[in-house]
């Protein structure tokens, strides 16, 4: 195989407690993203969104490369990649400004996202994101784009979303150690917000769990914009554990047992289904009932869903008593691969008491019966992250080269006056 090195191709990676995934993609003509090549591999030395064992991950990230690279027939230099973590901190912040000529420009804008975004954050903290969420003219408020209206002042609404440095480090040095530089490091939960919801649900009012191995990650939307953004860690790993130590199963067993027979409502299951259950120790294994099994996962989806429940209410509260629209109109979108259960719909529409569904990547081509499960929504939305990218790259030559075209073409004019 003639391995390529080809810069317009975008790269995902995705490292999470259970698994690590790379995509592969090219941005289409008419601006799809085409997945060529897809790789995965069991994760090893990560522990809720850290590094806990650095020659562990590096492995694990190379296998996983190495089967994206084998598939695309290319080579990888530089990733898009995910991060996660109970250090994850969001606030909104408030800038403002005057506008420099009667219309809004482009700098003006600029000027006072800068000016939010500079906030005083701790020594050990670092901004990931800077994402504005809407936008005050002198007495006019609620502007998605003033770019072009007319006022003598602005003011703009910032969300930050901040990590821990010395964490974004290691897992950045996981990474650099597999030959690979990192392009952007994006906060999960935005990255597969990016992959599953649509505009009318960012509108409405919608919050996306993304539930993988170790931690759940939370991105609240209403009126278009942001809200917030908090990771709790806790998530399917919990449930694996319940069965290893309920039925006296190895963790890799339990893992497995959870993923083909689990259900999250035990009504929901044939009583007379039946699940083989490995022992330990050279013991032989049993047979029980699926139902049986369920009620060991269902109390801890309802305390897990619960967790997110309780954050949902608290911070809705908050945008209400801050005036910013608070309902949750479209639901409550479950992705990641805990979000496969048999029956988590159902448990969550209980506990939330609103709409659920499972959210599926979409608006990609290519290797679709691949990357089209919830289990690849991060890695999807880093592929969105970087055609943004790529999109502004290849646009800002374009905007240099006409501003060089005017100053010659206006010290031309001055030359000839002179």
């Amino acid at each position: 195989m003639n391995k390529t090195t080809d810069k317009s191709l975008i790269v995902g990676l995705d490292i999470g407690t259970s698994k690590v995934s790379t995509l592969v993609s090219e941005v289409l003509p008419d601006g799809t993203i085409n997945v060529l090549g897809v790789g995965s591999s069991p994760s090893r030395g990560m522990d809720k969104g850290g590094v806990n064992d650095l020659e562990s991950v590096v492995k694990s990230v190379q296998r996983a490369v190495n089967e994206a690279e084998m598939m695309a027939d290319c080579q990888i230099s530089s990733v898009y990649l995910s991060l996660s973590g109970k250090h994850i901190h969001c606030q909104t912040e408030r800038g403002m400004g005057t506008i420099s000529d009667e219309d809004v420009t482009q700098d003006d804008i600029d000027n006072v996202i800068h000016t939010a975004k500079s906030v005083k954050i701790s020594d050990e903290q670092r901004v990931l994101h800077v994402i504005p969420q809407e936008y005050k003219i002198d007495y006019q408020e609620g502007i998605k784009n003033p770019l072009g209206l007319s006022g003598v002042r602005m003011e703009a609404s910032v969300h930050l979303i901040t990590c821990h440095n010395d964490t974004a480090k290691n897992i950045e040095k996981a990474v650099e150690r597999c030959g690979l530089s990192v392009d952007q490091l994006i906060f999960s939960g935005l990255s597969a917000s990016h992959a599953v919801i649509t505009p009318d649900e960012r509108e409405l009012g919608v919050c996306v769990v993304d539930i993988g191995g170790g931690t759940m990650d939370l991105a609240v939307w209403t009126g278009g914009a942001l809200r917030h953004a908090e990771v709790i860690p806790y998530a399917g790993n919990v449930i694996t554990s319940d069965i290893a130590y309920a039925f006296g199963t190895p963790l890799a067993d339990a893992e497995d047992i959870k993923v083909k027979y689990g259900c999250a409502l035990s009504e929901l299951v044939n009583k007379d289904a039946k699940v083989n259950v490995p022992s330990v120790g050279g013991r032989p294994s049993r047979t029980l009932q699926r139902q049986t099994l369920s009620e060991v996962i269902e109390p801890r989806c309802s305390e897990l869903l619960g967790l997110v429940n309780q954050k949902l209410v608290a911070i809705q509260e908050k945008l209400r008593s801050d005036g910013v629209k608070h309902q949750m109109a479209a639901g409550i979108v479950l992705t990641g691969g805990a979000s496969q259960m048999h029956g988590l719909v159902e448990c969550a529409e209980r506990v939330f008491q609103n709409q659920v569904r499972v959210g599926q990547p979409v608006n990609v081509t290519g290797l679709t019966d691949y990357v089209q499960a919830p289990c690849y929504a991060t890695a999807v939305g880093l592929l969105h992250y970087g055609k943004e990218s790529l999109l502004t790259e290849t646009s800002e030559p374009e905007q240099k080269r006409a501003v060089a075209s005017w100053i010659n073409k206006l010290s031309s004019w001055f030359k000839k006056e002179f």
